[in-house]
């Protein structure tokens, strides 16, 4: 992963900065202990959206390739998404993400992404920028609690056990930091989701005052988020594995809601839907 970075580095050298690894790579480059025995399946970057023209270009010229040739699918990506379509390395065979957000444009929470930007934190003379650590945490939040794909659940959840764990412990004034940043950035509902879920399944030591104050962020309807997450953090090979499907599922279509209009979401899912229907 080191040697990615650094080759990623060296790609994007003649691009306006800044270019900010996300999740895997970032702890990794971070130093922080959840980096440690990491798998990493590729590597995740943000750039200002009005970069991203320059910086696919240059990953283009450096060896890396499209991995989504329909044209439905660039434009849900381009259009709606907060990435543009990953990309493969012709050689290393390593994939990129090439994020502009960290939810999408159409999504019902609007990200002020512009503070995490002002904020970012650079890797030495390398080029490349972390999120701050209230940044990191929120966005770690929003990953694991607006999308639809539950295989890495757990591990994610461990993550913000972590990183709540290892930034609390180095500055006194974190928790009220955390609280404050998730009014600012608009991300209050996947933060409180993030302390309530990983105090609860993972013990993780958040003061009880932060609980209190975080608690005006609840959803109408948290018994059923309780419910849901309660098995969707289980393996599939549980011993009861059709409850983890059915919350996997129920969280599967919450993800979609949150990601499009009505409109939108089912043009999309009736789209996939007969594809689907007509390649099997």
């Amino acid at each position: 992963m080191r040697w990615e970075l650094d080759c990623i580095r060296q790609a994007l050298h003649r691009v306006q900065r800044p270019v900010i690894l996300l999740k895997g790579a970032a702890y990794l480059a971070a130093g922080l202990p959840n980096a440690s025995g990491r798998m990493f399946g590729d590597v995740d970057i943000l750039v200002p959206k009005e970069n991203l023209p320059k910086v696919e270009a240059e990953l283009l010229i450096h060896g890396w390739q499209e991995t989504v040739t329909d044209s439905y699918d660039q434009r849900y990506y381009r259009a709606w998404m907060h990435e543009i379509p990953p990309l493969q390395h012709n050689l290393r065979q390593t994939v990129i993400d090439v994020h502009h957000s960290i939810l999408p444009e159409t999504a019902r929470v609007c990200v002020n992404i512009g503070y995490m930007f002002e904020a970012a934190h650079p890797l030495g003379n390398s080029g490349l920028h972390i999120l701050c650590p209230v940044d990191m945490v929120l966005h770690s939040a929003a990953h694991l609690f607006h999308e639809g794909e539950f295989n890495n659940a757990l591990r994610d959840l461990c993550d913000l056990d972590s990183l709540f764990r290892d930034f609390s412990s180095k500055d006194a004034d974190f928790w009220n930091q955390l609280i404050n940043r998730a009014e600012l950035t608009g991300l209050t509902r996947p933060m409180y989701y993030a302390l309530r879920y990983s105090n609860r399944f993972l013990e993780t030591p958040v003061p009880s005052e932060i609980i209190r104050l975080a608690q005006r962020f609840s959803p109408f309807l948290v018994n059923i988020m309780d419910s849901a997450y309660h098995y969707a953090f289980r393996p599939l090979e549980s011993t009861q594995s059709s409850r983890v499907s059915l919350a996997r599922y129920f969280l599967y279509i919450r993800s979609h809601w949150l990601r499009m209009p009505i409109h939108l979401l089912a043009y999309h899912l009736v789209r996939k839907f007969f594809i689907r229907s007509f390649v099997d």
